[in-house]
Order: structure tokens, then C-alpha cells, then sequence
């Protein structure tokens, strides 16, 4: 482990550099790794950690998601398997299901985690036992290691030779040896940097980006300039590159990689100037509804509206309905002609 400092605070990391590979081997080599879901981090975390060199084997419902595990390799009868019959044959059970699917198949799995390792990447389930009703027994290992970003980043970085930078933690050690563990399956799976938490606060923290500056939010914004500069009279181009191609095509990466210090620095003096007598006024308006978004979701009011809703039996079909609003509105249909127009696709 390392030391490193974040802005002033000292913080210890794990990199493969304190904790290789063939270490993470060693600490799991008699381990059989069940994936337990194959929708969103499923394909990227096995893929992962099969091309590593661990023993895999997926736990999938039979549907689209199945035949994409078996298009992935995965072979029925050998690597791919329902979820009982992977859940009796892992030491380490991954669950990888939604939220609400994880709530779904716990009553028919919890009696066979004794002796086990029962991994999550999302505080989610455990953090609101009381809603969710996971609840672990005592003689179980209960892990996490949390990607900071959706499993197609996690897989396609992997392939490019880098690593997404996870959370860790360790819920319940019943073998003594949960956090070795962690950090074995984080190096594993292809973690840039590992930083320790708790499921608690990356409960809390998660739902809060979500719902905040990595979605809500910036889409909430996005919205709101795009419709002003169109209610003045500026074309769709025009209040679209305003709004959003430039931030994500020259402005982000320059951000991204530097710093937003580093990217007002290097603007005009016009753009300077400008942003720095806006951001306190921006922040002025926001800081108030992102203590208002943290105060539900650390109440659990965020938790049982996901409950609630994804319970629902027709949630598909309206969350679709949602999803289809959104891609309908103006600002993303005149998204897709700039997009045709980049140079790249010219």
C-alpha cells in the first residue's frame, strides 16, 4: 500500500506495483470466481479477470443476457450455469445482478453463502438491510470492490492496458483473511488505483453522483442552457455546440486530463473572466439541492424510491418511456447530426 496526497489529505492506495498480479493469484488461487449476472458490470469484471488468468464461471437467468454471455465464451454446462448451480459451485459469489435483482434472488441463495465469499460492487443491498433484506450470515466474508465507472469502461480499459480506479472495502471478515481478499480481486478485475471506503458511505456516495454532476445534474443543465439560448432565437447547432459539444469534445478532455485549473488557465481572458464571476453564483444556487440529494440518499428516501419503482412490474416499460422522452427531446436529436458531421465520420 501507498501514501499518496489528494489536495493536502494523505490517503493510502493500492496499485498492481505494492500488489501484483501474481500475488493476487496466489491469495486466490483455490477460489472459484461466480459472476452472478451478465447486465452491466458482469461482462467487463469476468472477462476481466478470466483474461487474467483466474477460474471464472458465470450465473445467468436464460434470455438476451445469456446468449450475450455465451457470444462472450462462456460455455453452458462448463463456464456459464444458472444461479443456483453457480452460487453451489463458487467460493466466491459476485453479485453482480441490479439492485433490484439482487433483492430478488437473495431468499433463494442466502442458505448456500456458509464458508463463502459473497462480493458486491455496490453498498447498495447491505447498506439498506433493512429495506433491501440482505442480511448476510455471520460466517460469511462480505466484500466489495467498486469500479468508478460502468463495466464497458472498466472492460475496454483493460483491453487498452490501463485501469479504472475502484473503491474497496470490507464489510464482514469471517475468515480473517476478507481484506487480502478485496484487494486480490480489485487487482483482478483490472483496478487502476484501489482506495478503501466502507459500504456505507459508497452507498451514499454513489447515489449521490448518479443522481448529481456524473447524471442529474449535468443533464438538468445541459437542458436548461440548451432551452434558453433556443428560447433567444439561436439555432439547434448553434445552442447545441454551446452547450454541449464543446464541453465534451474540447473542453472535457482538456479537464479530464489536467485539471479544470489548467483548462481556465489556457481559455481566452474573455472566457477567464467569465467563468470565474459565474462559478460562485452557480454554486450558490446548487450547493443547497446537492445537500438536499445527500440528505435522501443518506436517509434511504433514495434507496426505497429504487426499490419501489424497479419492484413494479411494468418498471421496463415505463422506465423505456422515460428513456424514449428524453432521446426524442430536440437538444439529443440534433445531437446525433453533429455527431454525423464530426470530421471523423466525414
Amino acid at each position: 500500500m501507498a501514501q499518496m496526497n489528494f489536495g493536502g489529505v494523505v490517503e493510502t492506495v493500492v496499485t498492481s506495483k505494492e500488489f501484483s498480479l501474481e500475488k493476487a493469484h496466489e491469495v486466490l488461487k483455490n477460489e472459484t470466481i461466480a459472476v452472478i449476472g451478465y447486465g452491466i458490470q458482469g461482462p467487463g469484471q469476468a472477462c476481466n479477470l478470466r483474461d487474467n488468468g483466474f477460474n471464472v464461471i458465470v450465473g445467468q437467468r436464460e434470455g438476451k443476457t445469456y446468449d450475450k454471455a455465451v457470444a462472450d465464451g462462456w460455455v453452458p454446462g462448463k463456464t456459464l450455469f444458472s444461479i443456483d448451480e453457480a452460487v453451489e459451485k463458487g467460493t466466491i459469489i459476485c453479485m453482480l445482478l441490479s439492485d433490484a435483482g439482487q433483492i430478488a434472488v437473495w431468499p433463494q441463495i442466502k442458505d448456500k453463502l456458509a464458508g463463502k465469499t459473497l462480493y458486491y460492487s455496490h453498498g447498495f443491498a447491505i447498506n439498506w438491510a433493512d429495506r433491501t433484506g440482505v442480511v448476510p450470515g455471520k460466517d460469511t466474508d462480505v466484500i466489495m470492490v467498486a469500479p468508478k465507472g460502468s463495466g464497458t469502461s472498466l472492460r475496454t480499459m483493460f483491453q487498452e492496458g490501463r485501469g479504472l480506479n475502484c473503491s474497496y472495502a470490507v464489510y464482514q471478515d469471517a475468515s480473517g483473511k476478507a481484506e487480502e481478499k478485496t484487494i486480490a480481486f480489485g487487482i483482478g478485475i483490472g483496478a487502476g488505483y484501489m482506495f478503501k471506503t466502507t459500504f456505507q458511505k459508497e452507498a451514499t456516495s454513489d447515489l449521490t453522483g448518479e443522481r448529481g454532476s456524473l447524471m442529474g445534474a449535468i443533464e438538468g443543465l445541459l437542458e436548461a442552457q440548451y432551452e434558453v439560448l433556443r428560447e433567444h432565437g439561436h439555432s439547434p447547432s448553434e445552442a447545441f455546440n454551446e452547450t454541449v459539444e464543446e464541453l465534451t469534445q474540447s473542453l472535457g478532455p482538456l479537464f479530464g486530463e489536467k485539471g479544470m485549473d489548467w483548462m481556465y488557465a489556457n481559455c481566452s481572458t474573455t472566457a477567464q473572466r467569465g467563468a470565474l464571476d459565474w462559478r460562485p453564483r452557480f454554486k450558490e444556487a446548487i450547493k443547497p439541492v446537492m445537500e438536499w440529494l445527500y440528505l435522501s440518499v443518506q436517509n434511504g428516501t433514495e434507496a426505497q424510491i429504487s426499490i419501489d419503482k424497479n419492484s413494479e412490474p411494468d418498471y421496463r416499460e415505463k422506465l423505456n418511456a422515460e428513456l424514449k422522452e428524453m432521446h426524442d427531446m430536440e437538444m439529443w436529436r440534433a445531437a446525433e447530426t453533429v455527431r454525423q458531421l464530426r470530421p471523423e465520420n466525414n
